[in-house]
């Protein structure tokens, strides 16, 4: 699973926050750097975050005491959401321990340990122990499960009747570059975005669904839909973190698209990435942009439904 908004996984790498199986975190945070993509995603797109978990809040009410947090991730989304609900606990499930055990330090690092419990599981299949739950919050890893109408049975189950599910997904990797940022390579994040666009239809076919329709096919009531398509760039000021964010996506994007771009793509993007005057942590015309999408259903207040 992954968390926050954001997700780079596995062989497929699109960028996101904000949680999957086959699972984004299979791999942990290790070398990969994952869980910084993560980190660094909900810091530079806090304001968002913010807004997002607050139009959760003013829908899903005061009585929200038990939160479920699914591909939790590192914890951008467990922490964002026990701001806003400040009398609630979250369960934060992934399939990753090592995921789950730096979201436990971190947790210890704001106190919160009290309001925090991890659960390792595969989310697409059953949440153990979990039911009763008044809201689920499942930021970028629905689209990594294998059948979304069964994990969203198992989402169903674990609300109790009147529970809410908030569903944050994003159209794919974040762009960063200018057209011309490698000269003779024109179009280059253009070309890295298609080859990535196929890669995603053989690995994780289910980006780019319409949560909508499968929430309500599940028996869960869509309350409401956005789409807001996010831009940071020089004039916000971008903070030092843009550019080792970039780093970070673009170098997994890179291990993606090999054998799928040509060679001078990849030599290209080899360029940005280096070290030398061109890499993207020592640039001033990153533009960072992301198309991200919210969706919030309740379940019917009938148990029997």
């Amino acid at each position: 699973m992954t968390h926050d908004v954001s997700a780079a996984h596995g062989t497929h790498a699109h960028t996101h926050a904000h949680g999957g199986h086959g699972e984004a975190h299979q791999h942990g945070p290790g070398p990969d750097g994952l869980a910084e993509i993560l980190d660094r995603d909900a810091e530079l797109f806090a304001s968002y975050l913010a807004s997002v978990t607050a139009r959760v809040a003013e829908l899903a009410g005061d009585d929200v005491r038990h939160i479920v947090d699914l591909g939790a991730g590192s914890g951008t989304g467990t922490f964002a959401l026990l701001k806003q609900f400040p009398d609630a606990r979250v369960t934060a499930v992934d399939s990753s321990a090592d995921m789950l055990e730096q979201l436990a330090r971190a947790a210890a690092e704001r106190d919160v340990t009290a309001r925090v419990e991890t659960v390792q599981a595969d989310a697409g299949a059953s949440l153990p122990g979990i039911d009763g739950a008044d809201l689920v919050w499942a930021s970028a890893s629905l689209h990594h499960l294998d059948d979304p109408a069964a994990a969203l049975a198992v989402i169903h189950g674990a609300l109790r009747p009147g529970g809410h599910v908030a569903v944050a997904e994003l159209d794919g990797m974040p762009r960063f570059l200018p057209d011309d940022v490698v000269p003779d390579r024109t179009g280059l994040e253009d070309r890295c975005r298609t080859a990535l666009t196929a890669l995603h239809a053989e690995q994780v076919p289910h980006l780019g669904a319409d949560w909508g329709t499968l929430l309500a096919a599940a028996g869960l009531g869509v309350e409401y839909e956005h789409t807001e398509h996010l831009r940071l760039d020089a004039s916000t000021p971008l903070p030092a973190s843009a550019g080792l964010y970039a780093h970070r996506v673009l170098h997994r994007i890179r291990g993606a698209v090999e054998g799928r771009v040509d060679a001078a793509d990849l030599a290209a993007l080899d360029t940005l990435l280096d070290g030398g005057a061109q890499d993207v942590r020592h640039r001033d015309d990153l533009v960072v942009r992301s198309t991200r999408q919210l969706w919030i259903a309740r379940r019917p207040a009938d148990a029997g439904l």
